[in-house]
């Protein structure tokens, strides 16, 4: 536990969970256009991902960015490790590389 308790609680979320995105809204109902386009991208590949609303906490909106040194949401963490925003997730997307990295740390898809 560290001495910040809403970075002990954005590290619980991506030590319980495989996959990870810190998102504007839900998966089901995204509230922006950034969110939903990982959340699509991740649902396009099939995996089982954890969204976390951050318009529902104001200290887990800001912790966010203060807990990656990233200035915006969404953010996308895989097996614990940060993977990055919007443009960079896309990008991995359209070249095969976001799929193998989910490959390499043995997430699973859905069948």
């Amino acid at each position: 536990m560290s001495d910040n308790p809403t970075f002990d609680r954005i590290q619980a979320e991506i030590d319980e969970n495989q996959v990870v995105l810190f998102m504007k809204g839900s998966p089901m109902f995204p509230q922006c256009g950034f969110s939903a386009a990982i959340s699509t991208l991740l649902s396009n590949l099939q995996v089982k991902f954890k969204g976390v609303d951050v318009l529902q906490d104001g200290e887990i909106r800001q912790g966010v960015k203060d807990f990656a040194n990233w200035p915006t949401v969404p953010q996308l963490y895989i097996k614990g490790e940060f993977v990055g925003g919007c443009d960079i997730v896309r990008e991995m997307y359209e070249t095969g590389e976001l799929e193998q990295v989910l490959k390499d740390k043995g997430v699973e898809f859905a069948a």
